[in-house]
């Protein structure tokens, strides 16, 4: 039996609030993310503080520099570009295997995911630059349920981490895309793969995931 102490309430109090704030573009781009300063504002000792960032750095939402302490990342961070490629070799080839291999319970899963995320508000008021919680998780729901067809849990495993990763990128590249239809590109790539058309659902997928970072804004020092 785990016992939670104070301590590690704290702990996960103050993680959540940091990363809805990164999420949320309360902190700008490269904007420092200073322990002490942090630890303070939420009532909490400096450890407290320095574990929640920690986590934020193991999921991508901050940056551990050497003698610079914490910040995060830059919309041109070259790493973004890294984890798209990933996801355009590993995610189309998943598609494909999850088209072979998945039975009528998987296109109904996939139908179920896109239904929830076609209904689901992107943003929680109108004019809200950032998409909402619900929305991401329906989201990130819908490209799960296309590729757990596949049956490979290792490659499951690796795309929930590339997921986590890239999931700031994607938050800002739709502050920057506000005229994309991402609707219609996921209606695409739900119609293709139920189809079983392996080549063109591959292709769909591979697009809608490099156009996520083509358009951050670089800047001319990654981070």
């Amino acid at each position: 039996m785990i016992v939670v102490t104070s301590e590690s309430t704290r702990s996960e109090r103050v993680y959540e609030a940091l990363r809805g704030a990164v999420l949320h573009g309360e902190f700008a781009p490269q904007q420092p993310l200073k322990p002490q300063e942090l630890a303070t504002r939420h009532g909490v000792s400096l450890a407290v503080a320095r574990e929640a960032l920690l986590r934020l750095v193991g999921e991508g939402l901050a940056l551990r520099l050497p003698n610079r302490g914490f910040v995060v990342p830059s919309t041109g961070a070259e790493r973004w570009q890294r984890i798209a490629e990933a996801r355009t070799v590993i995610e189309p080839a998943m598609l494909r295997m999850a088209i072979e291999r998945g039975d009528l319970e998987w296109e109904t899963r996939v139908r179920a995911a896109h239904h929830r995320l076609a209904g689901t508000p992107a943003y929680e008021r109108e004019g809200d630059p950032h998409y909402s919680d619900a929305w991401a998780e329906a989201h990130r729901r819908f490209h799960r349920a296309l590729l757990d067809g596949c049956g490979n849990d290792v490659l499951l495993a690796t795309f929930d981490r590339l997921w986590t990763d890239s999931e700031l990128a994607r938050r800002w590249s739709t502050v920057h895309t506000p005229d994309r239809d991402g609707a219609a590109e996921h209606r695409a790539i739900e119609e293709a793969a139920l189809a079983r058309d392996a080549d063109g659902a591959a292709e769909l997928l591979c697009r809608h995931v490099s156009r996520t970072v083509a358009a951050l804004p670089r800047t001319k020092k990654g981070s």
